[in-house]
């Protein structure tokens, strides 16, 4: 597959979606998010929606401070909204408490950084295990870790630390955590930004091929032409709204 094709705190009452239909992946509805310092606030996301569906890609894009980390914080559910809702899997987030949050986190969502995604002194395999592991999901982490590996083409490379792989197989190692643990949604912030062309292409592969074997909704956050060309569809956030 050639990088250049697409890699195809307010509660609200769930919606139920129609039998035999399935529920967005990912929903972020009305949200609000506002940063108190003192007498001052910032609104870094005003009234945001998005929805992304299962085995969809999405490129979110804008300019620096337009709210882009914000909505990612929130819908990985490391932060909570000021107004608004998120839903993962059409379940609302804001009807869990800190320990089922902590359980989403680790099995239903997962994030890729831009870097240091890795335990700089496991191997390939132990560090996909150990995302596996860490998450407390319910299958044994080495033979999550070397399927994972496998469907990637990591197989050669389990045994290396991250000091004998290069910036690519660092990521691709990064994608094989996030998907042995099979999440609804990775959320991949600016995965390829320290790479060269070549290993972008090969990461978007990568990305293309987690959707693929493993149902996963991926939002990317990018500065990347080549990236936001790849993905299904592509939103840009403005002043904390989303302009499709």
């Amino acid at each position: 597959m050639e990088a250049s094709k697409r890699l195809s705190s307010l509660y609200i009452e769930p919606e139920q979606p129609p039998t035999g239909t399935e529920p967005p992946a990912l929903e972020l509805i009305d949200v609000f998010k506002i940063f108190r310092a003192g007498s001052t606030e910032t609104v870094a996301l005003r009234g945001l929606n998005l929805t992304v569906r299962p085995s969809e890609t999405v490129a979110v894009v804008g300019p620096s401070g337009s709210g882009k980390s914000t909505m990612l914080s929130l819908a990985a559910a490391m932060d909570v909204p000021s107004a608004g809702e998120i839903r993962i899997g059409g379940r609302s987030l804001a009807r869990f408490d800190e320990n089922e949050l902590a359980r989403i986190r680790g099995g239903e969502i997962a994030v890729v950084f831009q870097s240091d995604n890795l335990w700089p002194t496991l191997t390939a395999r132990e560090n996909v295990a150990a995302a596996v592991s860490l998450a407390g999901l319910d299958r044994d982490p080495v033979e999550a870790a070397e399927e994972a590996l496998a469907v990637f083409g990591l197989e050669g490379r389990a045994r290396n630390t991250p000091d004998r792989l290069s910036g690519g197989e660092q990521q691709r190692v990064a994608i094989a955590a996030a998907a042995a643990r099979r999440p609804k949604v990775v959320f991949a912030d600016e995965p390829t930004g320290e790479l060269d062309a070549a290993n972008e292409q090969t990461v978007l592969e990568t990305l293309g091929r987690l959707r693929d074997r493993y149902s996963a909704a991926v939002v990317l956050i990018t500065h990347s032409p080549t990236v936001a060309k790849a993905c299904d569809r592509v939103v840009e956030i403005v002043d904390g709204r989303v302009i499709e």
